[in-house]
């Protein structure tokens, strides 16, 4: 993740009073996801890891769900999210309105999913 992203990222989430931080397993995601917590520097709720693949991905969904942030925050792979985000659609409270991700996610097709690139633009999936 660039500087530039990680502060478009801080931005998104802006004035929210609390967060949850979501990250696929990878290193990198993982990584991206300390250093957006770090730079918000505001109340994580939760950090919810999940694997690339999983038989249902339920409890991580769950687990993410749950606290009702005002921001969900994702870090993660293309392929790691598109299971936990068909889980978290079909099994909880979660809307991707909510929901800002890394540019890794720009290309998983969600609407209402936002993000930044690494240039430090925005985007969002309509």
């Amino acid at each position: 993740m660039t500087d530039a992203e990680l502060e478009a990222l801080v931005g998104l989430i802006g004035g929210a009073r609390h967060i949850v931080l979501g990250t696929a397993a990878d290193p990198v995601s993982r990584a991206d996801g300390e250093r957006i917590a770090a730079a918000w520097g505001g109340l994580v709720l939760a950090t919810v890891t999940w694997p690339e693949t999983a038989a249902s991905w339920l409890r991580p969904a769950r687990r993410f769900a749950a606290p009702d942030p005002d921001v969900w925050v994702v870090s993660a792979t293309p392929a790691g999210w598109a299971g936990m985000a068909r889980r978290l659609r079909t099994s909880t409270s979660w809307r991707p309105h909510r929901t800002v991700g890394t540019a890794a996610l720009e290309a998983f097709p969600l609407p209402g999913l936002r993000g930044a690139r690494p240039d430090g633009s925005t985007w969002e999936d309509r």
